[in-house]
């Protein structure tokens, strides 16, 4: 047996079997499915083939390694895109301050049955310690090198070709991992991650504040004017911010077995401005990604967070410029203050004070899942709200709806779900409970007198049940989960409550990207000169259209996702002539932000 042959010939088994069964990647078409057959072989045969310049039990021990670490990366992918529908980042991997905290949220993702994407590993390292004699140990000639290198090569450029003609530009205009994957495969990706992140570290050297005046010059000529009637409507009032961790707006107005999932927020959204076509627009960075959009209207990136990876920009944030104009700053989260890097972006945002888990009495009794329960974390919050010079802001970051959604028995207001998905099962109870904890937060602003005074913002931060659980999604909806339907579930709820207004359902097209400068608006702030890629949600003039971080849009007429246009009221797939304008717009908003992360551009602001 030659162990360099077994060892690629293994390892692009198990790869292509993670595709169709972990990953779960299909080809529309024939040549599709041979380029997902295809594309890890070359990677595979480039790096067992170094052996073939070693001789003996270097070579095997070599080969052995290999095969090991790439099963490793393998797998790690595998357990991640379980919960994330996504793969594994260089920028990700440098958030290991996160992994203390992820101890109960890997457990779930990982099964016994895992131990098969080990089974062939274990059985070369037996041969290679304890049976080397049935390895092949001959050397290989020149020609032999020269050929199995120009084979791996060919392999190379045949796969680049092909996934070329199914997705052209596939590696200049393609923020979909998903769709990289399934051209180029999963290691050619991490290399390609690779090269993106060192191309990112050569940015800021680069940059210059002309790149900047071209953005500002985009952004400003699509500056909608704010709503006349609503401009400085809350002038002077306290604002108070709630992040509705993993609430997704299919909850709102449904019921479970006769019971409503969100009873307050269902009547609460009676005396609010409710948005019911709001969308999280984050990348990896989830709740901190959804906090970088509300701050600063500007996209997170495609890989990692910003909030670890660049951390030290300088940014004009929502609330430094509420601290400009008089406010009070402070985020309330009773979470590791390390977690997602916030006790240095917090500073880079200027916030005067972060209240994280040290400030809050935690015990066994209040706590689940991730940490401290949502209603003692209100309730005990309330104390330091009555402390805080007015007017303030604050920006309160729920805990208890997080995957993998625990909740002890009796703090469940409604029961589980039934489903094939044990996460959408525990999903609806977790919910429940954040209800719940609003409610009480709420009724306790009252009794302080905080309530009339304050603007009230409650809004989703990103998904909580992902793609690998659409067949029980199916269910519970009743239809089957489309890419379509993906998108329309992307959906958050979104609640502003100004005191004295009645407020109504507002169906417009509009994300995270856009709070920014809807909030300040409402506090009588102007935002004209502003470099931001949202819009004022209550502006007369705004465009109904809203981009995704994977450049997927939805405008007032069509969905675009996955290299497909739908019609937006039908979702039936359509020409994609229809969607192009709005792609290459969504495109140009996507590398405008980038380019002011990358290359830190807002230093060269000047206000």
């Amino acid at each position: 047996m030659n162990i360099i042959h077994a060892a690629v010939f293994f390892l692009w088994c198990k790869t292509y079997l993670a595709y169709k069964y972990s990953f779960q990647l299909n080809g529309d078409n024939i040549m599709q499915e041979y380029i997902l057959v295809l594309n890890p072989l070359s990677f595979l045969m480039i790096g067992a083939g170094i052996g073939l310049f070693m001789t003996g039990r270097k070579r095997n021990f070599f080969v052995l390694i290999f095969h090991a670490f790439i099963t490793v990366v393998l797998y790690a992918n595998i357990v991640y895109y379980r919960e994330f529908f996504d793969f594994i980042t260089i920028p990700l991997l440098m958030q290991t301050s996160n992994l203390a905290d992820l101890g109960a949220s890997i457990r779930e993702l990982v099964s016994w049955t895992d131990i098969f994407y080990f089974l062939d590993t274990v059985l070369l390292a037996y041969l290679v310690v304890r049976k080397p004699v049935l390895l092949s140990m001959e050397g290989y000639s020149r020609p032999q090198k020269t050929a199995f290198y120009y084979i791996a090569g060919a392999l190379v450029f045949l796969n680049l070709s092909l996934a070329e003609t199914q997705r052209p530009e596939l590696l200049t205009r393609t923020f979909d991992r998903k769709i990289l994957v399934k051209n180029i495969g999963t290691y050619h990706y991490h290399l390609y991650d690779a090269f993106l992140h060192t191309k990112a570290k050569a940015q800021r050297a680069m940059a210059d504040g002309d790149k900047l005046s071209h953005i500002q010059n985009y952004t400003q000529a699509r500056y909608k004017e704010p709503n006349s009637t609503l401009f400085g409507i809350c002038k002077g009032k306290n604002l108070i911010l709630i992040s509705l961790e993993s609430t997704q707006s299919f909850v709102i107005d449904q019921t479970l077995n006769g019971r409503e999932i969100t009873p307050f927020l269902n009547d609460f959204k009676e005396e609010s401005f409710y948005f019911d076509e709001f969308y999280h627009q984050t990348g990896q960075g989830k709740t901190s990604d959804s906090e970088f959009l509300l701050d600063n209207s500007l996209f997170p990136l495609s890989r990692g967070a910003v909030f670890f990876t660049h951390a030290d920009n300088r940014y004009y944030s929502m609330t430094e410029k509420l601290k400009e104009h008089g406010y009070y700053t402070a985020a309330l989260h009773a979470n590791n203050k390390s977690f997602w890097n916030r006790d240095v972006m917090y500073g880079s945002l200027k916030y005067d004070r972060f209240y994280s888990l040290l400030d809050y009495q935690v015990t066994a009794e209040n706590t689940v899942g991730w940490g401290m329960k949502d209603i003692d974390f209100f309730h005990q919050s309330i104390e330091y709200l009555k402390g805080m010079p007015r007017p303030f802001y604050t920006k309160f970051i729920t805990l208890t709806n997080h995957f993998p959604f625990e909740l002890k028995p009796e703090d469940r207001l409604i029961d589980e779900y039934h489903s094939v998905s044990g996460t959408l099962n525990r999903y609806f109870p977790t919910v429940r409970y954040t209800d719940e904890a609003i409610k009480l937060f709420i009724e306790d602003l009252k009794k302080e007198g905080l309530y009339e005074d304050s603007i009230l913002v409650l809004y989703g931060d990103h998904y909580g049940i992902s793609e690998n659980h659409h067949e029980a999604m199916g269910q519970f909806l009743g239809k089957p989960i489309t890419p379509y339907e993906h998108i329309k579930l992307q959906r958050v709820p979104l609640f502003i409550h100004i005191p004295g207004i009645k407020g109504g359902t507002i169906s417009s097209v509009s994300g995270q990207i856009d709070l920014r400068p809807t909030l300040l608006h409402l506090l009588g702030i102007e935002t004209k000169e502003d470099i931001q890629f949202g819009t004022d949600l209550f502006s007369k003039q705004r465009d109904q259209f809203t981009v995704l971080r994977d450049g997927s849009f939805i405008s007032n007429d069509f969905i675009f996702t996955g290299g497909s246009c739908y019609q937006k009221v039908t979702g039936q797939v359509i020409e994609k002539v229809s969607c192009e304008p709005f792609i290459e717009q969504a495109k140009q908003e996507l590398e405008y932000s980038d380019q002011i992360i990358y290359g830190d551009l807002l230093r060269f602001y000047e206000k």
